[in-house]
């Protein structure tokens, strides 16, 4: 049987032994979430699962698209005898969305949260040659305001900007051996200006002794190698220097990436544990208007991402589908993405990564704006949020192609009388971004909402279908006067403090020429009645964006159809809807904030 997903789930920090838990499981739908009095969790399953696939998917052999208030997982499995001496890990890639996780009967994790990894040690419960038997338990709240993205989680159909929800396991499951003292996710920092990676390595377990050991290397061989104590209360930090004639930094146009080997030594010079990473050498600054990547400005022609896919939903048929998506947005002219209201697998930060493609880290906060805006239920997720996107930035903070974090979009609420639950969430998520990644610039909100004055970003949603007054709108930026979503007489926002401005969801173009009479179907503004109309329309309003020496990027809705919203310059199925040469031609020509100009003194992300 052919394994689904088989590749490794974490490409930034990889060890040689692993075994991949994907395919056939037991499975059971528990629609009054009383599987425990039941017995779910110590009997046979009623049914069968293709893992980590959800069970609203086609592809999971479910395909359940009603609501689930809890699902119930069973695979037995025998650990290698070969990873004898080490502890055993058990890894959950994404479980949507609160997670209780049995081993042998002895329950060994928990997690609330649909976007990030869940591990479990398995330590003292199942040994390498032990048969382990492992059971999970999803539940999925009913009319609990929580962080889910565009999951329907409100209302039985889709609808509006709403999809088929996902629940349960959606990414890939997974074992692996570690020594007693092992290394943990490093985070890697770039420091470009001294031409060195920062590489800050967490040791878990006993450390009398120990070294740690950082080598980077490239095409040609080694580059550096540096050795420090990890014998401490503390978390040992190494610097690699990159001599001036092998510094190749990151970018679109050369997206080079360096080898990076880690090995934990102990007293007599032998390997006790040992992982393999890589980093790129850039760095992401403001100056003015401008966003500088290198130190040089570089216009971002991003493109909106959902990361829906027709048979696997959230989950991506194949590691190839993954990697399809961003080689369809550069073949139309993007040079990278907005990764829209969900928190895509890092298999696609990977492959963005060795691609050069642009991405802004962002959450699936909606979800909360599913309780009426005066409903005191709407912010009590807030501490959910904050605890889960932490998560995020330690997952993902040392991917290059992250340029921008923005942890909430749209979450409109007029600013009145006093300080709202709002503020102190969107304070409390630009302040633990800051603090967990000060190298890149942070957007509080995208649209409607800006809560923080000292963002380093600010931006605005802008769906005008006509590229005239488009183009007048954006002119007024000259002169202090950026657009600003909401009512003048109730503000939304705290005023622009001349931070770097751009239009972060504009076109949406509604065209769909196979559509059916019958077929739910919507896009943004009139549809144009002709691929002319649509054409001209595009190119006016890129050409808006691209003319305006005040914006550093534009984003445009969006990359493909997903289910009824039907304004992709793809379909749902990814066939292109125009032609590519056209679409990038358009996007092709420099920005006029690329062309040369006042660039000396610029400052980094955060300041």
């Amino acid at each position: 049987m052919v394994v689904p997903r088989s590749e490794y789930p974490r490409p930034q920090f990889m060890r040689a032994d692993w075994l991949c838990l994907n395919g056939r499981w037991e499975f059971e739908l528990d629609q009054g979430d009383s599987g425990l009095e039941r017995g779910l969790r110590d009997r046979p399953l009623a049914g069968h699962i293709t893992v980590p696939f959800c069970p609203e998917s086609t592809l999971s052999g479910v395909g359940h698209v009603d609501f689930l208030q809890a699902v119930w997982y069973r695979r037995t499995v025998e650990i290698p005898a070969a990873w004898a001496g080490r502890r055993v890990q058990l890894h959950f890639q994404a479980i949507d969305y609160d997670a209780t996780v049995w081993v042998n009967g002895v329950e060994v994790g928990r997690h609330r949260g649909g976007f990030t990894p869940l591990h479990c040690d398995l330590g003292g419960i199942a040994e390498p040659g032990d048969w382990a038997q492992i059971v999970v338990r999803a539940r999925e709240p009913r009319g609990e305001p929580r962080p889910g993205g565009k999951q329907s989680n409100f209302h039985y159909a889709n609808r509006a900007c709403d999809y088929t929800r996902t629940t349960g396991i959606w990414q890939t499951v997974w074992l692996e051996p570690v020594p007693e003292t092992h290394l943990r996710r490093p985070r890697l920092t770039p420091d470009l200006a001294n031409r060195r990676l920062e590489v800050v390595q967490p040791v878990a377990g006993p450390r009398s002794g120990l070294r740690l050991r950082a080598t980077l290397r490239d095409e040609a061989g080694e580059v550096d190698r540096c050795e420090v104590a990890a014998d401490g209360d503390f978390t040992p930090r190494l610097r690699l220097e990159v001599p001036s004639g092998r510094l190749r930094p990151w970018s679109p146009a050369d997206p080079h990436l360096y080898a990076l080997a880690l090995e934990l030594l102990d007293g007599e010079g032998s390997v006790v544990d040992r992982a393999t990473s890589y980093a790129g050498m850039r760095s992401v600054t403001v100056d003015g208007p401008a966003v500088l990547l290198n130190g040089q400005p570089v216009f971002q022609r991003l493109v909106l991402d959902q990361g829906y896919y027709p048979d696997g939903i959230l989950t991506a048929p194949s590691d190839e589908a993954l990697c399809q998506d961003i080689l369809l947005s550069q073949a139309a002219g993007f040079n990278g993405a907005r990764l829209h209201q969900k928190v895509f697998e890092e298999r696609f930060l990977y492959h963005a990564d060795r691609l050069g493609y642009l991405v802004w880290g962002e959450y699936g906060d909606w979800g909360l704006r599913g309780a009426a805006p005066r409903d005191p239920r709407r912010h009590q997720p807030a501490a959910a949020l904050l605890t889960q996107w932490l998560e995020v930035l330690h997952r993902d903070q040392s991917h290059p192609c992250i340029i921008g974090w923005c942890p909430l979009n749209e979450q409109a609420e007029p600013i009145e009388d006093g300080i709202t639950a709002l503020d102190d969430l969107a304070h409390g998520l630009v302040l633990a971004t800051r603090a967990a990644d000060p190298s890149r610039p942070v957007l509080d909100a995208s649209g409607w909402s800006h809560r923080v004055g000292s963002s380093d970003i600010y931006d605005a949603h802008d769906y005008d279908q006509d590229p005239e007054s488009f183009r007048r709108r954006h002119t007024a930026l000259a002169e202090g006067k950026p657009f600003v979503n909401g009512p003048a007489d109730r503000p939304w926002s705290v005023p622009w403090r001349g931070q770097p401005y751009f239009i972060s969801e504009f076109g949406g173009i509604w065209w769909n020429p196979e559509a059916r009479a019958d077929e739910p179907s919507w896009g943004y503004g009139d549809r144009p009645r002709s691929e002319a109309e649509f054409r001209a329309r595009f190119e006016g309003l890129c050409a808006a964006q691209l003319d305006n020496p005040h914006l550093f990027g534009y984003c445009y809705t969006q990359l493909t159809d997903v289910f009824q919203e039907q304004n992709g310059l793809y379909f749902f199925d990814r066939r292109p809807k125009f032609d590519l040469d056209w679409l990038r031609s358009v996007q092709a020509r420099p920005a006029a904030i690329e062309r040369p100009g006042p660039g000396d003194g610029a400052r980094p992300a955060g300041d």
